[in-house]
């Protein structure tokens, strides 16, 4: 179950560790961000084509992250990623981490993912793979 109306490009439940939690028994703020990297990742390697090369690589260059409601433990969530901006070098996937069964917004925001040469850490063009599936 969505919380918007956006379709999702990629969702990834998560079953919660013990380890994820903090002094407040629930999961630490910067277990959000892991859980986001994790979702990426699964996402671009779930294209089928090549994302990433010896020469080329994405660069996480901006984070925005809304804590909305704790998670507490136990606890299943799911991950959502939505393609909100697709640039020439860049794309800002939008995310969403919601309890398992969509009733809860737990946060929300975007990332901003840019390619680069591995070798200048200039800005490269998108991955054609990427930018056809984040364009829907």
């Amino acid at each position: 179950m969505s919380l918007d109306n956006r379709t999702a490009l990629f969702r990834l439940p998560i079953e919660l560790r013990w380890r994820d939690l903090d002094a407040f028994n629930h999961v630490n703020n910067s277990n959000f961000m892991t859980y986001l990297e994790e979702a990426r990742i699964r996402w671009f390697e779930s294209l089928g084509k090549e994302w990433l090369t010896e020469s080329t690589a994405p660069l996480l260059a901006a984070v925005q992250m809304n804590y909305r409601v704790p998670i507490p433990y136990p606890s299943s969530v799911v991950v959502e990623l939505f393609a909100d901006r697709i640039g020439t070098t860049s794309v800002t996937i939008g995310h969403r981490i919601a309890s398992a069964d969509g009733t809860t917004l737990h946060a929300d925001g975007h990332v901003v993912m840019v390619w680069i040469d591995r070798a200048s850490g200039r800005p490269v063009p998108l991955p054609d793979v990427v930018r056809t599936v984040a364009a829907g």
